[in-house]
């Protein structure tokens, strides 16, 4: 494929790294997230203004980019691309979140809405049931993971240890333990998805 003339020598390392990516090459795959990354999450972190989000949107937006890889087109750089999957990514994520909670009307001087979410103290037990329901399903899939993509996945939602925990815990690269974790919520989607025709 023609790779465009006026991308930069960076672009143009980049699309070779993708399609060596493409071709089942590891390295390539983690050299791409070594270089983005960092820049990703910060641009995400300013959108989503939590850091647990900015990660969790961080793996997925690579999740994704690494998914359709084969559709990248050297026309525009591959950074281009990552960064238009990861703030798509990033809006979605946060107008689900927005229409999780209730709008109010606040009137003032400036007529301005505010959002805020309505939370009721008192438990409800069908949701606690479907909660534990949800959880006991997760466990068994998550049991049917190879151990290290089990333990990962344990550590990250059952524990909720954070990255840098998860990395000296196990004794790894914080680089690796993302890509693991991006790897067993993929493998655990895959589960899901032949459990459950439903899931999309």
């Amino acid at each position: 494929m023609e790779i465009n003339p006026n991308l930069s020598e960076k672009a143009k390392h980049d699309y070779k790294l993708v399609r060596l990516a493409v071709n089942g090459d590891e390295k390539a795959y983690a050299e791409l997230l070594g270089r983005y990354k960092d820049a990703i999450y910060y641009m995400l972190l300013k959108m989503a203004n939590n850091k647990s989000d900015a990660e969790d949107l961080t793996i997925e937006a690579f999740g994704k980019a690494f998914k359709n890889l084969a559709q990248y087109t050297p026309n525009y750089a591959f950074s281009t691309w990552l960064f238009k999957i990861a703030t798509n990514n990033c809006i979605d994520f946060i107008r689900k979140k927005k229409a999780n909670l209730i709008s109010l009307d606040h009137s003032s001087d400036e007529q301005e809405n505010i959002t805020a979410p309505l939370q009721s103290n008192s438990p409800d037990p069908e949701e606690d049931m479907i909660k534990s329901q949800r959880m006991a399903l997760t466990r068994n899939v998550v049991s049917k993971l190879k151990p290290r993509y089990r333990t990962l996945v344990e550590l990250r939602y059952f524990k909720e240890y954070s990255y840098d925990e998860i990395a000296n815990e196990l004794g790894l690269p914080i680089g690796t333990v993302k890509a693991q974790l991006f790897r067993a919520r993929e493998l655990l989607y895959n589960i899901l998805k032949n459990s459950n025709p439903n899931i999309k």
